[in-house]
């Protein structure tokens, strides 16, 4: 899975501290790291789960796990119950899913332990009760329009004026977002995504669309907690017509004005939309004008960015996170290198995992910190054009943002994943 981690992975001895329950998990990146932190402070990390085998670390670590139906929060709030009323007590419900925070923080605060507003937080969720609480605030959006139906989102980007953006209503990690340049691309990529069913994992999504104004400009995240601005990063796409995010720098390389003008706008999203307990992601495009928010999104970033802002600037997010929800002090600050960046392996086709190589020399490469395999031998490799793409990471770190970036680039393409399928045996994604 990993060849370096970015928290023990915890193989030591348990703890015999309270219950630390995880709703979910995201299946790629810190989500190791946060049941590692709670058992690094004593506690007892279990996961509730209705698949233990989404998360291959939960049976390397030795984690504690609950089955259950992790959609129904009745039966979210019963596991959490039962687990207060054990011995050892329960400190903490926390997910690192975007898919789940409304509900574990619904399930603490029913439990009165620390938790952020749940009702807040599924607003923040669907995109088109953000963009328009956003608009309300006066905060800079994308112009916008939903549609539940094809004909109705090629009216609205003809309003709008193409290219427009597509996205559905809730999802994560790039999931259906495409830009659209003229109506016919828009009427095929609206009827694709409403005939969705269902999302990735498996839940039931509303038949709506958001139509949006394409902003030009680069992109960036800040990441917050509370109402403390932690870190601004620079963002990296690839190719149009999708989003998918190619890698990530630590602090952003930005004139303090355009820093400043970015933080003061995440935060005023914040506010407008009710949040400012615990972690946020907001992300941004820095346009002529100045900032425009893309999405607030209530929970820690993905992507890896948490192991590059504490390698660059010494703050640990993930056992903030871990404290916060537990109610305990905040861990301090230790000293960062200064820069940090983060860099994918993306695949480039479909195919069969027949081996993956080069790890321990990415690891070994100058100014890495951690490096991770998104996928293994024997997964199915698809092109969903989301996060899922991703078949490999690197975090390294330098003197300064155009080193670390080197580094990490340099060390991702040390990682080889060999896929195969009928047409090309043996090809591989990756390599020098």
């Amino acid at each position: 899975m990993s060849a370096r981690e970015p928290h023990d992975a915890g193989n030591g001895p348990r703890p015999d501290g309270p219950w630390f329950a995880f709703l979910e998990s995201n299946t790629t990146g810190t989500g190791r790291a946060f049941c590692a932190a709670a058992r690094a402070r004593g506690m007892r990390p279990v996961l509730l789960t209705r698949d233990p085998g989404r998360y291959p670390y939960a049976a390397e670590d030795g984690l504690d796990v609950r089955v259950l139906d992790s959609a129904d929060p009745d039966a979210v709030l019963d596991c959490c119950a039962r687990l207060a009323a054990d011995g050892a007590g329960l400190a903490g419900v926390a997910s690192s899913s975007e898919y789940f925070v409304a509900a574990a923080a619904r399930a603490a605060a029913a439990l009165g332990l620390p938790a952020a507003d749940g009702d807040a937080v599924a607003r923040c969720r669907d995109k088109e009760r953000q963009r328009t609480a956003l608009a309300a605030a006066g905060v800079p959006v994308p112009a916008f329009t939903a549609a539940s139906d094809a004909a109705g989102a090629v009216r609205a980007a003809d309003a709008i004026g193409h290219p427009v953006v597509l996205k559905p209503v809730s999802g994560s990690g790039s999931v259906g977002v495409r830009l659209c340049r003229d109506r016919d691309e828009t009427l095929a990529w609206a009827e694709r995504l409403l005939d969705r069913g269902a999302d990735e994992r498996g839940h039931p999504v509303a038949a709506r669309v958001l139509v949006e104004a394409a902003v030009a400009g680069p992109e960036f995240s800040v990441e917050t907690f509370d109402d403390r601005v932690v870190a601004v990063v620079a963002k990296h796409t690839g190719a149009p017509p999708y989003f998918v995010e190619t890698g990530h720098d630590i602090p952003a390389p930005l004139p303090r004005r355009d820093a400043d003008a970015l933080a003061a706008t995440a935060l005023a999203a914040l506010a407008a939309l009710g949040l400012g307990w615990g972690a946020a992601h907001t992300e941004l495009r820095l346009t002529a004008a100045g900032p425009v928010v893309i999405e607030v999104n209530p929970r820690l970033a993905g992507g890896m960015i948490p192991v590059a802002l504490r390698a660059a600037l010494g703050t640990d997010l993930v056992d903030t996170v871990i404290a916060r929800s537990a109610g305990l002090p905040a861990p301090q600050p230790t000293a960062g290198a200064g820069h940090a960046a983060v860099r994918f392996l993306s695949a480039g086709r479909e195919g069969h995992v027949t081996g993956i190589t080069g790890l321990t020399d990415a690891e070994a490469s100058p100014g890495v910190v951690a490096v991770t395999a998104g996928t293994a031998k024997g997964r199915t490799v698809r092109i969903t054009h989301s996060f899922q793409d991703r078949l490999a990471c690197v975090v390294a770190t330098g003197a300064d943002a155009a080193q670390a970036a080197r580094r990490a680039a340099d060390a991702a393409r040390l990682v080889r994943v060999e896929l195969e399928d009928p047409a090309a045996p043996g090809e591989g994604v990756g390599g020098r």
